[in-house]
Parts: C-alpha cells; structure tokens; sequence
C-alpha cells in the first residue's frame, strides 16, 4: 500500500487530443513529512506515520514539540498512518505526489459536506404522498406514514426519515489519476471526491 495526504483544491476539466472533457478533481498532494516508523518489532504491526500542513508553533502541545523534533520538522496540522507501507522510508524523510503515475487507479478517503438536518425528499429521495389536488396540503415532502398502530405499535429501527445529512467518512475506489504536476504538488483524479474544497483528503493505492 502507497498513500498520501492531500488538501482538496477544486474542479476542472481535462481535453484530451480528440476533444473529449474528462471532469477532474485538483488535490495539493504533499509533501508530507515521515514522523514516525512503526514495525512489527516495536509496535505488533508495520506502518507510516505521515504529517501534513504546517501548524502554528503557539497550538502546539510540548509533546508533539517533541515528537516532531525527532523527525527534524515543523509542528503539522494533519497526521495519518498508513499501514504496511509499500515504499520503504525513514524518519524524517519527505514523500510527495510523484509516488504515483499518471494512469493508475486511486482510492480517495474523506468527509463528506455536511447537510445539517434535512428532510426525507433530500435525504433518501422520497417522492412525497401525492400530488397537491383532492384536499392534498402542504404534502409534496412529507414522508408518510412510518409505523402501524394495532401491531408492531411502535417504529422499527433504521425508519428512513428526517434527520442530519453529510459529515461521514465516504472511501471513493477506483479514481483514474489524469494528470500530475510535480513541481506544485498538484494531483488532478477523474471525477468527483468526498469533501468541500480544502477539506483534507487521504489518497491511497
């Protein structure tokens, strides 16, 4: 397994020779600092610790001072494991965007944009209960009816209906890497990712 960490720019398009549009997703990917080198020896299984984004010195704990003085850095903002790593690194050394190729198939971790409390029309597609005639007021949304009274007499679990939407930790598989630019740092990935622009992203093969 290869990964980095990476902060979601936005989106654009990609024309190939022959004119068609690919949608992309632009991600600054790196460069992330190794921070820490577990193995089976020392911690029962064989991992990366990468740290992203620089971190103002004032929040940060003396611990993490520490922590990160070992790998000669700058406090980060964002850490992440990646387990049995497939490049084999050393504290303190830098893995950037050009670990992957132009071509191959990603997987993309993130959050999805959070919704707040939303409706059953905008959170499980419901169609309403009817139309607006025959009596029918303020109807088009509603979800209906949710449980019987006589028997079960009360509302089984997992009832789709109104509640908070977004804010989960979505893995998108099998995302095409379309272009790279070494020198920014930059990842464009086909299609769309997980999150709202500079959310932070874990790209993995």
């Amino acid at each position: 397994m290869k990964g980095i960490i990476g902060k979601k720019i936005g989106m654009t398009s990609i024309f190939d020779s022959t004119g068609r549009q690919t949608a992309c997703t632009i991600i600054e990917a790196g460069p992330c600092v190794v921070t820490q080198v577990k193995t089976q020896d020392t911690d029962g299984y064989n991992a990366l610790q990468l740290a992203f984004g620089d971190k103002n010195e004032k929040h940060t704990s003396l611990s993490e001072k520490n922590h990160y003085a070992k790998a000669q850095t700058a406090a980060k903002k964002f850490v992440k494991e990646f387990r049995n790593y497939s490049i084999e690194k050393n504290i303190g050394e830098t893995i950037a965007v050009d670990i992957f190729t132009e071509g191959e198939t990603v997987d993309v971790v993130g959050t999805t944009k959070g919704k707040g409390f939303q409706g059953v029309v905008k959170r499980h597609g419901f169609s309403g209960v009817g139309e607006a005639s025959h009596g029918q007021h303020d109807r088009q949304r509603a979800p209906g009816s949710i449980g019987g009274s006589s028997y079960p007499s009360r509302v089984f679990k997992g009832m789709r209906m109104a509640g908070r939407m977004g804010g989960d930790r979505v893995k998108t598989k099998g995302l095409k890497v379309v272009k790279i630019f070494p020198e920014k740092n930059y990842i464009l990935i086909s299609g769309s990712v997980p999150g709202h622009n500079g959310s932070i992203v874990l790209i993995q093969k």
